[in-house]
């Protein structure tokens, strides 16, 4: 996920509450006016006293010619480097995302800039330092580095087997977020391969849709969360984040509101991915859908062998949700 801070510098009130509606991450403050800004809402501040403190957590660093580079590349890599481009020059950045990699942020005075950023090389810095008193292109900037998400591959799986089971503790999660026909969140019995399951956003005649739900499977399955690390839907609670996916793989972050464990009735699908078995146990209801690779919803009480849905596979192991290469076999 990309960071936005706006610099507040000198201090003006307006552009602080502004910061903080468009969701920015941090304003950059003048020392002392945290608990000013903190008077507003919630937002991390950088001061000498704020939760970000320059020459500890962050550097600034001007680049004019390779010695600034250098300099930027030095720095230790937990700290944040923010970069602010004296001749605009677009290589220098390029070549500290293959030096360094993380922790790098850059000042920009627009949203065209902050775009060029995040989008640089592919992967983008990790973030833009907003320098601008235009509320409005405040705005503008908060809405690019919020639309950029990570993309995720689906591939077609082939369902294989259906199996209903007896009752099994289920995890409903209820997000944030209102999702449309054809996003969901993926959900798998294993860390190495994953249903797209359908959000509750389809009316039917006997229960209102809930578009912010997604009914995710049994409390021991794993769901994919961002920055590709995996939890199990039992540990998941209030505030934490987790990862809406589109039938096209156009993933955004949503904060979960709630987490509903009870006891239902489930039922085991399998499926073939690309020659790797992947499997979920799922609550046995109608409302309860799978998505097909054309985006639409699937009933998991209509499946059958042969039928197609979307699914997402992952080569590597998992420890402690992190991704590592090793010899690993789930059944």
């Amino acid at each position: 996920m990309k960071k936005m801070w706006v610099n507040v510098v000198p201090y003006e009130k307006g552009l602080a509450i502004a910061a903080l509606e468009s969701g920015a991450e941090a304003v950059v403050l003048p020392d002392g006016k945290s608990e000013t800004v903190r008077r507003f809402g919630k937002i991390k501040t950088v001061e000498k006293d704020g939760d970000i403190k320059p020459g500890v957590d962050v550097e600034f660093i001007d680049i004019a010619d390779k010695e600034g580079e250098d300099k930027a590349a030095a720095v230790p890599l937990e700290k944040i480097i923010v970069l602010k481009m004296l001749d605009w020059t677009i290589i220098p950045i390029e070549n500290l995302l293959a030096r360094r990699g993380k922790n790098i942020m850059v000042q920009v005075k627009n949203s065209e800039q902050a775009k060029l950023m995040v989008e640089i090389l592919e992967k983008g810095v990790d973030g833009v330092v907003l320098n601008t008193t235009d509320i409005n292109e405040l705005k503008k900037c908060a809405e690019i580095i919020h639309g950029v998400s990570e993309k995720v591959t689906l591939v077609t799986a082939t369902i294989t087997g259906i199996k209903q089971l007896g009752m099994g503790d289920r995890a409903c999660l209820d997000t944030c977020t209102q999702m449309t026909l054809g996003e969901g969140i993926l959900v798998g019995n294993t860390a190495s391969g994953f249903f797209l399951v359908h959000s509750e956003s389809i009316d039917n005649p006997y229960v209102a849709s809930r578009p912010f739900r997604v009914n995710a499977g049994a409390v021991h399955a794993y769901t994919l969360t961002p920055g590709g690390k995996t939890k199990y839907l039992a540990d998941l609670k209030a505030g934490d984040e987790v990862l809406v996916v589109d039938f096209q793989g156009k993933s955004q972050t949503a904060y979960l509101g709630r987490n509903k464990i009870e006891k239902r009735p489930v039922m085991l699908i399998e499926a073939d991915a690309e020659g790797q078995p992947i499997s979920l146990v799922l609550q046995n209801a109608e409302t309860i859908r799978l998505v097909s690779p054309d985006g639409k919803a699937v009933s998991v009480t209509t499946l059958k062998q042969g039928d197609k849905v979307l699914g997402h596979i992952e080569k590597a192991g998992r420890h402690f949700g992190m991704q590592v290469d090793e010899t690993l076999i789930e059944r």
